[in-house]
């Protein structure tokens, strides 16, 4: 039976350096077996931790100190579902720090207002993230930002109109101010904005979102991710959930066809695959010709 490897207790609950290794009495070769994991040079954990990207946001706060994390890793770390390291993204005050793998920097200098502590790091507020995702990310990912951190409370749409006003001239805030007028709080998933846009993009009406429908006595029938009032046009987005709920979304539809509603159901594949199919259902339904019956 081979030898058990030596697991210093003090070395099991997070990141440690080198010198804490050696303090515990491990040396760099043993770093290299399998039951440790380099997460940054220089800095290790236990690898039977439960995988955290809290782990490695830890390291590279440790690798440039004063460094405050922006964008979208800031973004995960108010909340949204953002990736938060593909790649990390930090500000950092001192224009001599150079450029590191999987990092991406930006040198500039933050207001004390633009920091806020997040698990012990710095990170920019809520408000300096949210806009700066909103005026760097492209149209669509944009507006998805916005309409998590909005539907989140985060930050709200008096909060990031004030921000337009006071930042008049900056880059990107035209793109930001385009984001604010597609942003809908209501909204509740990313691939609801995705269908949402995918409609604005080519140029249809731009729907309702999340509006209860009611039949001709009150009584409540459903609440569809988007809507078109004027054509009594709901649109329907099938994702996991959907099929989780199966019983539940179908005994929806059929009381909103009951009630004299239309309703139209894609899925992600619809979106990513086929928007011209998606659009062109949407259109033909509008304009009051036939559309296919709702699959499930």
């Amino acid at each position: 039976m081979g030898r058990q490897p030596l697991i210093p207790v003090e070395l099991r609950s997070g990141l440690f350096s080198l010198q804490d290794a050696r303090r515990a009495g491990l040396s760099r070769q043993q770093l290299a077996g399998q039951s440790w994991q380099r997460v940054e040079r220089g800095i290790y954990r236990w690898a039977k931790l439960e995988d955290d990207p809290l782990f490695h946001l830890t390291a590279v706060n440790r690798r440039l100190p004063g460094a405050v994390f922006s964008g979208r890793t800031a973004g995960w770390l108010h909340g949204l579902d953002l990736p938060p390291a593909e790649p990390v993204e930090v500000i950092v005050p001192d224009f001599r720090i150079s450029g590191r793998a999987g990092i991406r920097l930006e040198r500039t200098i933050l207001g004390p207002g633009d920091v806020v502590r997040i698990k012990c790091l710095a990170v920019t507020s809520a408000l300096r993230t949210v806009a700066d995702l909103g005026s760097r990310l492209p149209l669509v990912d944009a507006v998805i930002a916005l309409d998590m951190a909005l539907h989140k409370r985060i930050v709200s749409l008096t909060q990031l109109r004030s921000y337009l006003e006071g930042n008049r001239g900056a880059k990107g805030i035209a793109t930001l101010r385009r984001a604010i007028d597609l942003a809908e709080p209501a909204t509740e998933s990313p691939m609801e904005t995705r269908l949402r846009m995918l409609l604005v993009m080519a140029r249809l009406p731009r729907p309702r979102a999340q509006l209860s429908l009611h039949d001709q006595h009150g009584r409540f029938l459903g609440r569809p991710d988007l809507y078109y009032p004027e054509h009594k046009l709901a649109l329907e987005y099938d994702g996991g959930t959907h099929r989780d709920n199966l019983v539940e979304d179908n005994r929806r539809q059929n009381r909103l066809l009951n009630s004299g509603f239309r309703l139209l159901r894609f899925t992600s594949a619809d979106i990513y695959r086929a928007p011209e199919s998606v659009t062109e259902q949407v259109r033909r339904a509008i304009s009051n010709k036939t559309i296919p019956s709702p699959h499930t």
